[in-house]
């Protein structure tokens, strides 16, 4: 070590110190041998005055990249700060003494010091990891951590309502939402969703067939908006409020195949849902409230509103690809039902449309996809990879592009999940299964002065015949004091 440093030290110094002297005298040269010369100014010449261009306001582009770099600590190998086993004599193996310190760089390069630098300086912890470490701790210790207190907020009141019945609620949101998605055959509606929009005596003339179509159409597009937004904002709020709330809502999302059902609903011509007009222009509500209403006609209904493209069907289309993402980033096995499906044709089938925000969770999907599609597939989709590069956020050591990292490999992925269920079940189990938690192992209070120090309210019939009870229970009763004391 002590020579690395004095090796360290002469790299330092500046190795052409000693050249000083001479460059010095080269440079009086140079100065000695323009003294004959005359400057342009003093032989009478006059230098043309520079041009001066207008001011003009300069487009100042920021630097960096859009986003802030992350790194998140899970992803970095267990052995990072071991030394590389080419070289162990340069690296001791007692400057290191466990795989999992991150801390002792004693011996380490110079670049590889930076390089610990710049991930702890880009270091993110997120809630969830928070969360789960903070549960692992109440697990560990569960009479000396004390009572846990859960703020009721709207989130948790909710949650605790929804528990019991939760799995129902999941599987009645999706069997609406795939009787209402466009793929579906009426023949196999599981249920009628529609019967409040049907009317009682059926259409007779051409126009309130088409009135009655665009009316049903219409209705469809506005219960999968509905039911879209309602999945992913419980999935934000109860992920911000508890991460295991969040992973329950998601598993049994997960088992009741809502991932093939968002797949069925992306598997169209997704150009031609967007662009769908099912909608009378006069009959909306701004419309219909400040102007008189027109009398109707086919050529009307025909032509519908003058917007490029439904809204609503490209809010419901970004709610599902933000669903999709949530359920599946981080989780190799639900990322591999992806891969399988395949789900990546029908994904790039969707960056036809031209929309900013739906091309990013687009994207985010097929960078999570791109270590299991196989090298040929990334060579033949170059464009599509320049895409990611350029629109997602990357991590400082997040090998996507590649399929070198160990999760890209076919492991057991159920266990993955039966781990993940485990752990939710604890949660659940101990924050809200008051009624089957075990006697044994609660607190109990040994102290003999707090147990008589508690104030014990007695009723008010036993306060009234409090001298009958002591000469009934008390004084009427012998004891045998010998008989005690043995």
């Amino acid at each position: 070590l002590i020579k690395q440093d004095n090796l360290d030290a002469f790299n330092e110094r500046d190795p052409y110190k000693a050249d000083d002297s001479r460059e010095e005298e080269e440079e009086n040269d140079d100065d000695n041998s323009l003294e004959g010369e005359t400057f342009p100014l003093e032989r009478d010449e006059v230098m043309p005055p520079p041009t001066q261009h207008p001011p003009s306001d300069r487009i100042t582009c920021p630097k960096g990249l859009p986003w802030a770099p992350k790194v998140r600590w899970s992803l970095s190998p267990p052995g990072w700060s071991l030394p590389h086993p080419r070289y162990p004599a340069l690296f001791p193996a007692w400057l290191f003494p466990s795989s999992s310190d991150t801390n002792t760089v004693v011996g380490l390069p110079r670049p590889i010091h930076e390089s610990i630098r710049t991930l702890k300086l880009h270091k993110y912890t997120s809630i969830a990891e928070v969360q789960v470490h903070m549960e692992e701790e109440f697990l560990r210790s569960p009479l000396s951590g004390g009572e846990e207190e859960v703020e009721q907020v709207p989130a948790e009141i909710l949650y605790q309502g929804l528990l019991p019945s939760l799995p129902q609620y999941m599987i009645a949101l999706l069997k609406i939402l795939l009787a209402a998605a466009p793929t579906s055959k009426a023949k196999t509606d599981s249920i009628n969703i529609l019967a409040d929009v049907l009317p009682e005596e059926m259409p007779t003339t051409v126009l309130q067939s088409m009135k009655l179509g665009v009316d049903v159409n219409r209705h469809k597009e506005i219960i999968v908006k509905a039911i879209s937004a309602v999945l992913l904002l419980l999935l934000k709020h109860f992920k911000l409020n508890h991460i295991y709330q969040f992973e329950y809502i998601a598993q049994h999302l997960v088992f009741a195949n809502c991932i093939p059902l968002i797949l069925k609903f992306f598997n169209q011509n997704i150009m031609s849902y967007i662009t769908a007009k099912n909608s009378i222009s006069v009959l909306d509500y701004p419309y219909c409230v400040v102007h008189e209403l027109p009398e109707l006609t086919a050529e009307s209904l025909e032509a519908g509103d003058n917007n490029q493209f439904c809204w609503r069907n490209l809010f419901s289309c970004i709610n599902l690809l933000r669903i999709l993402n949530k359920l599946t980033k981080w989780k190799h096995s639900r990322t591999m039902m992806l891969v399988f499906q395949p789900f990546a044709p029908i994904l790039k089938r969707a960056l036809k449309v031209k929309q900013a925000m739906m091309q990013l969770y687009v994207l985010k999907l097929l960078k999570v996809q791109t270590k299991y599609l196989g090298r040929q597939w990334r060579k033949s989709n170059m464009k599509t990879m320049s895409a990611i590069y350029q629109k997602v956020r990357h991590r400082l050591n997040d090998d996507w592009a590649y399929g070198n990292d160990l999760d890209a490999r076919p492991w057991d992925f159920q266990a993955e999940e039966c781990a993940l269920r485990a752990s939710i079940e604890r949660f659940n189990s101990r924050r809200y299964d008051r009624s089957h938690s075990n006697p044994d192992f609660l607190p109990v209070d040994n102290c003999l002065q707090s147990v008589l120090g508690q104030r014990v309210e007695l009723p008010e019939d036993f306060q009234v015949n409090y001298d009958l009870w002591l000469e009934r229970e008390v004084f009427s009763r012998p004891i045998s004091w010998e008989e005690l004391l043995q």
